[in-house]
């Protein structure tokens, strides 16, 4: 289960700077970023499986919300395995200043529709998110799951934050709104898009992402997937254009389930990161998991290449089958230098003889710009100084990662998911970024801190909005 191959050619830089990621979420118009952290396998008044979603509002008087659909103004009520936030995405989508938050509730039964899904909104405001609006499937009986994946980018290059919505089950084709939502219910104009990929039972999109790989001042869209050819598991680059999302260039990139975008070079163009986490038992390839850093260039991906795995110099530790290495990526400023730097999340780490503990690498933009450097890289468990708890057998330490500037300081906070804590409770780890570039934190952050039901397998920390 391979993507295609990697071509490592020079490209000389000529697009003007771009955003190096999507800004961080504020739902309160504060200045510091909020982080919504998804436990969608939340017991709701006795509902298995409803799902919650919980937000840490950044800022000096940091505090935690829990939101469910049985949470006042919230569209819905909790029902047994609706998966509410199984996946999220943020985005000012009402341009009012404040961010909101788009919540998939995929298992969401719509009439007679078993398991069709939904998607909603909920609106940001000087007090956070407040109220919800409901984007109904235009095609409620053609697919199943609607809402898995969800991703935000300005696809047209309007200014407008568009929503791109794809279906877990039965179709390949992708949903985009293009900008102009209300609370009264309206999306603006919508279209569809049909990428390469398997249709049928289970075949994707499984993961979508978002960002500038041409340097063209638009949004491009990533699409994971089964590939038509020959059903291989791999990720697409849709270019964004002043029609919004278009399969014309479509390019195909290396497998991988997890994608990030960010200018890591700082040439202007945004590179496509890839986590290759399965392992090749026949021939030892991306053995414990590998991270592909395809760059940007004016026409698109393979503008050269970057592969980085835990036997690559540098990177602390060794490949081990079933490390899982490149679970989840993210991208972010965590040392305020103006670089990205790049966190990796490797769940199924073993560690002094605790299987699956978890782990989280940081990688950290070379001090020049040239890109990610391996040097330096730091290797943090919750054995590590700075970090809560201790290294426990299946916790999944690292099951997400994501880099947010909590306490708006110009540095990165990184956020780390186990959503195995606890027998699958689930706990959120934040580590503040110190001015020497370190990481550390206090107490963990669990179900019993943020009111979610430790009954069943709330799995909480196992997706961060982005």
């Amino acid at each position: 289960m391979s993507g295609g191959v990697l071509a490592a050619t020079a490209t000389t830089a000529s697009a003007a700077p771009a955003p190096a990621t999507q800004p961080d979420a504020d739902f309160n118009g504060d200045g510091a970023a909020d982080l919504a952290t998804s436990a969608s396998g939340a017991h709701v008044a006795g509902k298995a499986g409803a799902g919650q979603v919980t937000v840490t509002y950044g800022g000096a008087e940091r505090h935690h919300t829990t939101y469910s659909q049985n949470s006042p103004g919230v569209p819905g009520s909790a029902e047994k395995h609706d998966s509410f936030g199984n996946d999220t995405a943020y985005g000012d989508f009402n341009r009012d200043g404040y961010d909101d938050l788009a919540v998939a509730v995929m298992g969401e039964d719509v009439g007679s529709d078993v398991d069709g899904g939904t998607v909603q909104i909920l609106w940001g405001s000087k007090n956070g998110l407040s109220g919800g609006t409901t984007l109904e499937d235009p095609r409620p009986t053609k697919h199943d799951y609607f809402g898995g994946p969800l991703q935000t980018g300005d696809f047209d290059g309007d200014g407008k934050d568009d929503l791109a919505i794809g279906s877990r089950s039965g179709a390949a084709t992708i949903d985009v709104y293009e900008g102009g939502f209300t609370r009264a219910g309206g999306t603006g104009k919508h279209y569809t898009v049909t990428p390469p990929i398997m249709n049928g039972e289970g075949a994707g999109p499984f993961n979508l992402h978002s960002g500038d790989v041409n340097g063209d001042g638009k949004d491009d869209l990533i699409v994971d997937g089964y590939s038509v050819a020959g059903g291989e598991n791999a990720n697409l680059w849709l270019p964004g254009s002043a029609n919004g999302v278009t399969t014309t260039g479509v390019q195909r990139l290396p497998g991988g389930v997890i994608t990030d975008v960010g200018d890591t070079d700082s040439d202007g163009y945004g590179d496509i990161i890839i986590g290759l986490t399965w392992d090749d038992g026949i021939s030892g390839a991306h053995k414990g998991g590998t991270v592909y850093v395809v760059k940007g260039k004016s026409t698109g991906p393979y503008g050269g290449s970057q592969v980085i795995t835990q036997d690559t110099e540098g990177v602390p530790g060794s490949a081990e089958n079933g490390d899982a290495f490149g679970t989840e990526l993210d991208l972010g400023d965590i040392n305020g230098d103006g670089h990205l730097d790049l966190v990796v999340g490797t769940p199924g780490e073993d560690l002094e003889g605790v299987s699956d503990a978890g782990s989280v690498t940081v990688i950290y933009g070379a001090a020049d710009g040239s890109g990610l450097s391996t040097a330096g890289a730091v290797l943090l468990s919750q054995n590590t100084p700075g970090v809560a708890n201790t290294n426990e057998r299946n916790d999944s330490f690292g099951s997400d990662v994501h880099i947010d500037d909590l306490d708006d300081d110009g540095r990165g906070d990184l956020a780390v998911g186990a959503a195995g804590e606890n027998s699958e409770n689930g706990a959120l780890y934040l580590l503040a970024s110190q001015a020497d570039g370190t990481l550390s934190g206090g107490a963990g952050v669990y179900t019993s801190t943020v009111g979610i039901s430790a009954k069943g397998t709330p799995s909480f920390g196992h997706n961060f909005a982005d």
